[in-house]
């Protein structure tokens, strides 16, 4: 077996509802008190009454690139 480093992304695209003022105050909203970290959920520190979401349970995966990182060959465990 040889090793290899994959450099890859995963994308979540979905929608946050949120009650605002205006559009500078809607992305002042999410980019402030929204997120998400991986293990887990799409969270949020507004209220529960003025934010709203939707998004997929599992993100698009790209594979952005592969290198190997020797020649040599590994062990298989």
């Amino acid at each position: 077996m040889k090793e290899f480093e994959v450099k890859t992304r995963f994308i979540f695209n979905g929608v946050f509802k949120v009650k605002a003022l205006d559009r500078q105050q809607a992305d002042e909203f999410v980019q402030k008190h929204c997120g998400l970290v991986i293990g887990g959920d799409i969270h949020s520190s507004l209220p529960s009454e003025d934010i709203d979401w939707d998004f997929p349970v599992h993100p698009e995966k790209q594979i952005k690139s592969i290198k190997q990182l020797s020649n040599k060959r590994l062990s298989a465990k």
